[in-house]
């Protein structure tokens, strides 16, 4: 039975079925990590870490999507009905294509159970996000005035140091794959790119967008995290942005 460490783990790793961690990508699903820096053979072809954990997680657990509904029910906190409406909607199966091969007897019935997930969807965000407005609700407040946020956490120049050399992999001044999920190394991966910003120039948003490209092709996701913790600031109307004092 696969055992997940949920409280730990993104979302958007669950999306994927692996996290990137300092000696490389290790899978949700059964523990198995393909090292940075190697590259890997596969059915005559060779592919990078990630690309070798993409390979794994299609040939073993079928799809992130299959290895999740194969966990515990106490876990995902699904029945054995939605569990099988989830497996038929995401093959594309028709509402009568699922009466002919379930136990139910109508249409109906299917898109009330259809009906219900949505719904359950729709609670779950609600709820995951007063979870977290509960955990931590000066993360929240950072866009009235945020000091910098290591007063959060306690870094060490030792583990700076390990956490850009494992993102940088082509220099300091180059660029990373991914953007990091835990928070701790995002906010030193934050820390550093705010360098390629002078200190009192205000810049457009296309200028941001420009530097940021240089980083992550995310630029979106690392402008919004400049200015939600606090290390950048910008105008009322989005048209200035500036490194904050």
């Amino acid at each position: 039975m696969i055992i997940l460490d949920i409280q730990n783990i993104s979302v958007d790793s669950l999306l994927h079925g692996y996290e990137l961690h300092e000696d490389g990508y290790e899978c949700l699903f059964c523990s198995i990590t393909f090292a940075l820096h190697e590259v890997f053979p596969h059915e005559g072809r060779f592919f990078t870490a990630e690309g070798m954990m993409k390979q794994h997680i299609e040939h073993v657990h079928t799809s992130p999507f299959h290895a999740l509904l194969e966990l515990d029910k106490k876990v995902t906190g699904l029945s054995d009905v939605q569990i099988d409406m989830l497996q038929y909607f995401f093959e594309g199966k028709s509402d009568q294509e699922i009466v002919a091969e379930s136990n139910l007897t109508s249409v109906s019935t299917v898109r009330q159970h259809r009906f219900k997930l949505r719904e359950k969807e729709k609670q779950a965000k609600i709820f995951l996000a007063l979870m977290q407005l509960m955990k931590n609700p000066e993360q929240y407040q950072v866009h009235k005035g945020a000091r910098q946020v290591d007063e959060r956490y306690s870094i060490e120049e030792k583990e700076r140091e390990k956490v850009l050399a494992t993102y940088f992999k082509n220099g300091l001044d180059g660029a990373i794959d991914t953007i990091p999920s835990k928070e701790k190394k995002k906010l030193i991966i934050l820390q550093h790119i705010l360098q390629r910003f002078e200190k009192a120039k205000h810049y457009s948003e296309k200028e941001v967008n420009d530097i940021l490209k240089t980083v992550n092709a995310d630029f979106v996701s690392l402008r919004r995290h400049l200015i939600e913790y606090g290390f950048m600031e910008r105008s009322n109307d989005g048209a200035a942005y500036w490194v904050k004092k």
